[in-house]
């Protein structure tokens, strides 16, 4: 039986590695890792990833919005079938679906990348590795070092519980369209932090108000928590892209103290 090929959608930010040696690649840059955690792929496509992992893994999730995507691989892996569903990623409860311990991977649509790493943060207790391919400027940023021009909030906040590995780039013609944009693969791996030496809910809100406003120093954007009261301290006098994790953390102990 022929297999309707499936189109990519704009409006998915759809863009299908045709690459199978890549494809082979990133597969292995998790798998390298762990063999016998359940995995969850983030929207399979034409499941140029999950080839290598749907019939070899046990508990494996291919999860796609796409419903053309979900009923090609379907009819496809028939004796796999229930793998493969129609679900949101970000919408799904992960630990319903996969149990306390699971990996992620995808070839990630690049519009949602960002909320993907948000998801696993929120799951750092549950995803021990994570490897997929982003624009290669989100990928630079998230696995970018302090005094990085690229250095941002996810850096600080995925950093604080997980080592982060730019593994390659990948050129525009690997993929069907090709976008406009190079791609990289980067790889997560959970660190032995399992809770900060602060409040972790007043760290984010110390990072993300730092770095709203970045060209100043973290004095001036993060005044409204000193209730703009004037307030001395070395790290104040930096900018955002400065700080470590660390020295977020006793950034963070430091507003606790002092407002």
């Amino acid at each position: 039986m022929m297999h309707q090929p499936v189109r990519a959608k704009k409006h998915l930010g759809q863009h299908f590695l045709n690459d199978e040696n890549i494809a082979k690649n990133i597969v292995e840059a998790l798998l390298e890792k762990d063999k016998s955690t359940p995995i969850i792929e983030v929207g399979p496509g034409t499941g140029v990833l999950t080839q290598h992992m749907i019939t070899d893994i046990d508990k494996f999730f291919a999860l796609d919005v796409d419903t053309e995507s979900v009923a090609f691989l379907k009819e496809k892996y028939p004796s796999q079938k229930e793998k493969v569903m129609i679900s949101d990623f970000l919408e799904t409860d992960l630990i319903k679906l996969a149990g306390n311990k699971f990996n992620v991977i995808g070839n990630f649509p690049y519009n949602i990348s960002s909320q993907i790493m948000f998801k696993v943060l929120e799951h750092k207790n549950e995803v021990d590795y994570a490897v997929g391919m982003f624009q290669k400027e989100v990928a630079m940023r998230l696995a970018e070092k302090p005094g990085s021009k690229v250095y941002g909030i996810l850096s600080v906040l995925l950093q604080a519980y997980y080592d982060i590995e730019y593994l390659f780039t990948v050129n525009e013609n690997a993929f069907t369209p090709p976008p406009k944009v190079k791609s990289a693969v980067i790889r997560l791996t959970r660190n032995s932090v399992q809770k900060l030496d602060c409040d972790e809910v007043l760290f984010k809100k110390v990072v993300k108000t730092a770095f709203n406003q970045r060209r100043k120093t973290i004095r001036n954007s993060i005044r409204i928590l000193f209730n703009n009261n004037e307030i001395r301290y070395p790290l104040l006098d930096k900018r955002p892209e400065q700080l470590s994790v660390a020295q977020f953390v006793e950034l963070t102990k430091f507003v606790e103290e002092n407002s």
